[in-house]
């Protein structure tokens, strides 16, 4: 993306540091909000531009809340959502939605599994209705399980496996943490996928699979008391449920460098580099994830940001060279670094470039024009990102169910303009550092002569 031009940062920069009247508070204030008696909370955001709503069904269930054995299990039972119950047998639940006119999917996270539908304001009751049946009466089959497990580990096996940067990250992470569940991958280790039976997954489902473990997130033309009627319509009747305790889950503090190299066939080496950093907690008191969130933009945001124009641009050091942070969720934040190397270059070429573009951030410092210049970017991206209904209803889902509210996502433009440049300057200098850092690299390893795997069977259901 070319450089804004001065006027339009001054004038989003302007629109950013309006008071609370703001269109952002506006937009929150609009949102209405319900908790039926059985704990399902009912979140409903109107959108009248057009006679279309997105229903979400949200269970802050995820990857993390997985047993060590059962990796994947959350994936797979995702999957199995769409196999049937005893009223809506296997594969009529899309069918249905595809009839109304409508389009379905869902996915896992680390975190939490959504279920989604786009569709007329007129079939939200079917929605309602499929959404509220399979919460509470899937019906698990053996063959159905058998088929689908199948079809994960294939999943996997196209997603990662065969994907040298999936590999890296995978290998990266399990490195990296020691004790945490987010070490493990959502889609689940291959051998865990191997020995999982109906029984761990059927399990998962009554322990976790509850309406006082989920929330209803409906964005459009819709009004909220006809939306809570619905609701309690269809899913006031299921009975809450015991959930199991959560327990702490800290990662023990890093103690020093740690290094890996990961052999797979790849065309060119690479290079990942995860620095520990900390993640969003208390969005009104907190300054860090914003600071660290501005250090992405300065490093990587946009071309003309300072990775992609030093070490790709000027130095040819680099095919590509990037930043990004991950602060955001229920367990660590990390900070990372990454870089291809240029033909001819290696990957211990491409570590060194990217720690001295570090090392010049901090000796140098961030101009106030070039904070300005990305403060206006990122917050352009968050307004016309609310253009779309399903990013709104997925603004609300994502942050409830990480223990936030659908309100915070007010105070995130705000907070990025608070941001200052030694503030930036500061979180580069605290958490960048060798002892909180895990590098990888990529030891690209010949190809082999099998052909590419495609992609995985149609109608395959995959989370993010």
């Amino acid at each position: 993306m070319a450089a804004l031009p001065k006027l339009f940062v001054v004038l989003i920069l302007a629109l950013a540091s309006l008071p609370a009247a703001s269109a952002a508070n506006a937009a929150a204030d609009d949102v209405a909000v319900k908790d039926l008696a059985n704990g399902l909370r009912v979140i409903v955001k109107p959108d009248l531009r057009a006679p279309v709503v997105v229903s979400m069904v949200w269970y802050r269930i995820g990857s993390v809340d997985e047993q060590g054995g059962v990796t994947g299990v959350a994936h797979v039972l995702e999957h199995m959502m769409f196999k049937g119950t005893k009223a809506v047998p296997a594969g009529e639940f899309s069918r249905l939605i595809a009839v109304a006119g409508g389009r379905d999917n869902a996915f896992t996270s680390r975190d939490y599994t959504g279920y989604f539908q786009t569709l007329h304001k007129s079939a939200l009751p079917l929605s309602f209705r499929l959404e509220a049946d399979r919460m509470a009466n899937l019906v698990l089959s053996p063959e159905e399980f058998a088929k689908e497990l199948k079809v994960v580990m294939e999943e996997r096996r196209w997603r990662t496996d065969d994907r040298p940067q999936s590999v890296m990250y995978e290998r990266l992470l399990a490195t990296a943490l020691t004790a945490h569940p987010y070490r493990n991958p959502v889609i689940g280790w291959m051998n865990d996928l191997e020995n999982l039976s109906i029984d761990d997954t059927r399990r998962f489902y009554e322990q976790w699979y509850s309406p006082n473990n989920a929330i209803v997130v409906v964005v459009g033309d819709v009004v909220p008391a006809e939306v809570f009627a619905l609701a309690e319509q269809h899913f006031g009747a299921i009975p809450r449920k015991a959930l199991p305790p959560r327990k702490p889950q800290d990662e023990p503090q890093q103690l020093g460098l740690k290094r890996l190299t990961v052999k797979v066939p790849a065309e060119q080496a690479q290079v990942l580099m995860a620095y520990r950093a900390p993640r969003l907690n208390k969005p009104a008191e907190e300054w860090e994830p914003y600071a660290l969130d501005m250090l992405e933009s300065v490093l990587s945001g946009n071309p003309a940001a300072r990775l992609p124009q030093q070490l790709v641009k000027t130095d040819r050091l680099a095919a590509t060279a990037g930043a990004s942070y991950e602060g955001v969720g229920r367990g660590p934040g990390f900070f990372y670094l990454s870089g291809t190397p240029a033909k001819g270059k290696t990957a211990a070429e491409m570590e060194q470039g990217l720690r001295r573009e570090v090392r010049r951030l901090i000796e140098e410092g961030v101009t106030q024009e070039e904070l300005d210049r990305v403060k206006a970017q990122a917050i352009a991206a968050q307004v016309y990102q609310r253009d779309s209904m399903f990013f709104q209803a997925r603004q609300i889902g994502w942050l409830e169910t990480i223990g936030l509210s659908y309100r915070d996502e007010n105070l995130f433009i705000e907070k990025l303009q608070q941001v200052t440049a030694e503030q930036v300057l500061d979180v580069a200098r605290r958490y960048l550092v060798d002892d909180a850092l895990t590098v990888a690299y990529l030891d690209p390893q010949p190809l082999g002569a099998a052909p590419a795997r495609t992609a995985p069977p149609a109608g395959v259901r995959h989370g993010n």
